[in-house]
């Protein structure tokens, strides 16, 4: 049996930044991932990385070209991400699935175990797949494998039906027409990012609409049959014939084989490990990323991490409670970006509030770059000044969302931004013409 002072489950962002920091405290660790195929974690192996690849990719490459470059993008990443853990002193590396035995004791799938005084769980998520008849049909793909349809095939499926209307979904969307795909989304709500304001709805319904990719809304998939040379998607409205179907309604918690069952971790209604506001799921072990129920982005991981280890080395001060705000982005073309509040939660909440908007082709940039689409918005309370809320949806907008997270954390007021200084010709630059409406 091993003994180690840490043990971390998954090579996800936290779990590997985590392993670095108690090599520079001359702990012992010990990382176990189960696929060599996932150093890194999801973001760089089946996220961020390269879905971000294949949009660049497919707006000047066909396929074949954009796939290849993906996977020598992800390798190369892999690698290193590899190479930077198992060169610590302190930190071994094992291949392996991992069940808990108890509290400090965990069996690797090699047969040994290992007992440690801390324990970290750090295994992420995995795509939800519905009980649908013929959902293990051979044309029925996760995210996932959707990412990595280059392996098996040398082009795009010439009908590509999506399950599901979530931001996942869309980005896929975007991507497969890119490469020449008939796209059809399916989704079960009447409406298309229902909890999206009026005007992202519309400009998102218009971009779809004008890259000929159909929504069904109000529908919901019945049956997949597969057929010689194609899937029959049966839903209750009507009948998709499919080269590919990606199916992509949400993600849950990857607890599988972990058996915390025998441990006095909790799960919650979600399937999420219950944790406490510094990620402790027991008094040995802990949660990190989208297995704690975490929003799942890799920057959250990497918060998470912060926090555990303010919590081990430092004032013990951050908690989860610390980020009410943080931007998001959805990465299609124009990428929408939010932070704060949408207009209708600002309504919700019985604020006095204010809006301005500004429309993208009023930016210089933007038809310079030929992307007029869209708009930027800020919504602020109208007695204080306070910044609630910003939604751009525009060219660059993943880049200049950030600028709002350090003035709403910091107690910027609105007015400053009506004479700030920005750069020419930028989409910043429209910052000041958007505040200037205050």
């Amino acid at each position: 049996m091993k003994q180690t002072k840490n043990l971390i489950i998954g090579f996800g962002k936290a779990g590997k930044t985590l392993a670095a920091t108690f090599d520079k405290h001359g702990e012992s660790t010990i990382l176990v991932e189960e696929s060599a195929q996932m150093y890194g974690g999801t973001c760089i192996n089946v996220g961020c990385i390269p879905s971000k690849k294949l949009l660049f990719a497919g707006k000047k490459h066909d396929f074949a070209s954009a796939m290849a470059q993906k996977t020598a993008l992800i390798s190369a990443l892999r690698q290193a991400n590899f190479k930077k853990v198992d060169d610590l002193a302190n930190v071994e590396v094992i291949n392996a699935t991992a069940s808990f035995v108890n509290d400090h004791t965990v069996e690797l799938s090699t047969g040994e175990q290992i007992t440690a005084e801390r324990i970290f769980i750090n295994t992420g998520a995995v795509s939800i797949m519905p009980k649908i008849a013929g959902i293990d049909g051979k044309r029925i793909y996760n995210s996932t494998q959707m990412l990595n349809l280059g392996d098996t095939q040398d082009s795009h499926p010439e009908r590509l039906v999506i399950v599901g209307g979530g931001f996942i979904a869309l980005e896929f969307a975007f991507m497969y027409q890119a490469f020449g795909s008939k796209v059809s989304i399916i989704e079960l709500n009447d409406t298309l990012l229902a909890k999206e304001d009026d005007d992202v709805r519309e400009v998102m319904q218009g971009l779809l609409a004008e890259r000929g990719i159909e929504v069904h809304l109000g529908t919901s998939v019945e049956q997949f049959v597969e057929q010689d040379t194609h899937t029959e998607v049966l839903t209750n409205k009507l009948t998709l014939e499919a080269d590919a179907v990606l199916v992509a309604i949400g993600r849950r918690a990857n607890t599988d084989g972990l058996k915390l069952e025998n441990t006095s971790v909790q799960l919650d209604e979600r399937g999420y490990v219950v944790c406490n506001d510094k990620l402790k799921a027991s008094d040995h072990i802990w949660a990190l990323g989208d297995v704690a129920g975490s929003p799942q982005f890799t920057y959250i991981s990497l918060d998470d991490y912060r926090i555990v280890v303010d919590d081990l080395f430092g004032s013990g001060t951050r908690s989860r409670n610390d980020r009410q705000i943080f931007p998001t982005s959805v990465f299609i073309e124009p990428p929408l970006s939010h932070i704060g509040m949408t207009e209708k939660q600002a309504r919700a909440s019985g604020r006095d509030y204010q809006v301005a908007k500004l429309p993208a082709n009023s930016v210089p940039k933007a038809k310079i770059v030929n992307q007029t689409q869209g708009f930027l918005k800020a919504i602020i309370d109208k007695q204080t000044r306070e910044i609630l809320g910003v939604t751009l949806f525009c060219e660059n907008s993943h880049e200049i969302i950030n600028l709002f997270k350090l003035a709403m954390d910091n107690g910027i007021k609105a007015d400053y931004f009506k004479s700030q200084i920005f750069t020419h010709p930028t989409i910043s630059e429209a910052i000041n013409d958007l505040f200037g409406q205050f």
